[in-house]
């Protein structure tokens, strides 16, 4: 089957659609609201099951090529103390603007239309597509537009932090302690990738509501003074490489990814907390999961039924798990008062 497909959003989970419904001979049209992909940095785990839906796009040694490698992974207690070791397969480690980059350059010139907002009135039956992907993020348009039953994003109570600095380093590694984490990885042979979440009980309404950096880095030193060496030696540094902190939240299910002719893929429709690094992964495996159903099947209908069977039972059970080990790390039990001590 072929046809024509309005895709909202440009970041990983629209541009990986695009490139796909393109190779099956569909007209594609992707809208993003932003002057150009973000450039937020940080590392993403491609797994084993991404970087196949990679390899199905066309893309997946161009990302081998850009990614780290990393198959050792530690689990340690903030004195440095390792909890859990683990070597095996691993994973690949890429920065989320290289991939977004290749992202783009799949595509023909064109395809994608940057500064270009999305209103209700486009996603109208007589809008003249024949099918409305909605790739636009946790806060989907589309979703709140098509999805009459699909509840708002839930709060997960925690708070996340992450940025780069200069150095290298061989191992993922992650600390646990006291509804605090902390995770360090590769980024590239020259820079480190680091994570941390918290308990948001934790921060003030001040420090909450703060977009200042250096405030972000106040609390950072606070809430993980202490933990052991790598971890101080990030912590000490970040106030000067910049820090992205956001409030997290999930999506909780809904029902179908598909109404009419609608469909819901990535964070639009299974957004889920960081904890099992598993977010970007399956937006690039529905991208895939999609566009080969729409390539094969007869009928819009029968594609789209296709695809949701395939995705909304794995993804939900991923947001449920992600929603639990965050519990369990991060907002499990009352916070601990501040100016108590850190290692635990």
């Amino acid at each position: 089957m072929r046809g024509t497909a309005l895709v909202v959003g440009g970041g990983i989970a629209g541009l990986a659609v695009a490139r796909g419904l393109l190779d099956g001979g569909w007209e594609v049209e992707v809208c993003e609201g932003l002057t150009g992909p973000p450039d937020i940095g940080g590392a993403l785990g491609v797994w084993p099951g991404a970087m196949s839906a990679l390899d199905r796009l066309g893309l997946g040694e161009e990302v081998r090529a850009r990614a780290e490698h990393s198959s050792m992974m530690r689990l340690r207690r903030p004195d440095g103390r390792v909890l859990f070791g683990a070597k095996g397969r691993g994973g690949h480690l890429v920065s989320r603007s290289a991939l977004l980059d290749l992202l783009v350059a799949a595509l023909p010139d064109g395809t994608v239309r940057w500064n270009t907002p999305v209103t209700a009135a486009d996603l109208a039956p007589d809008h003249g597509h024949d099918l409305v992907i909605g790739a636009d993020g946790i806060h989907s348009l589309v979703r709140r537009t098509a999805f009459s039953r699909a509840a708002p994003p839930r709060p997960l109570g925690s708070v996340a932090y992450r940025g780069t600095l200069p150095g290298r380093v061989e191992q993922v590694t992650e600390v646990w302690g006291g509804r605090r984490i902390f995770g360090i990885t590769p980024l590239d042979a020259h820079t480190t990738n680091w994570y941390a979440a918290l308990d948001r009980r934790l921060l003030t309404k001040t420090e909450l509501a703060s977009r200042d950096p250096a405030v972000h880095a106040t609390v950072l030193r606070r809430e993980y003074a202490g933990w052991y060496a790598d971890v101080a030696r990030i912590v000490a540094g970040v106030e000067f490489q910049g820090v992205d902190r956001r409030t997290l939240y999930d999506l909780p299910a809904f029902g179908p990814y598909v109404r009419g002719r609608h469909v819901l893929i990535g964070d639009a429709a299974h957004a889920m907390a960081p904890n099992l690094g598993r977010g970007a992964c399956e937006s690039l495996i529905d991208a895939v999961a999609l566009t080969e159903a729409l390539v094969a099947e007869p009928s819009l209908r029968r594609a789209l039924a296709r695809y949701d069977r395939a995705r909304r039972g794995p993804t939900r059970r991923i947001v449920a798990a992600s929603r639990v080990v965050n519990r369990i790390a991060v907002t499990a039990g009352p916070p601990r008062a501040r100016g108590s001590a850190t290692v635990s």
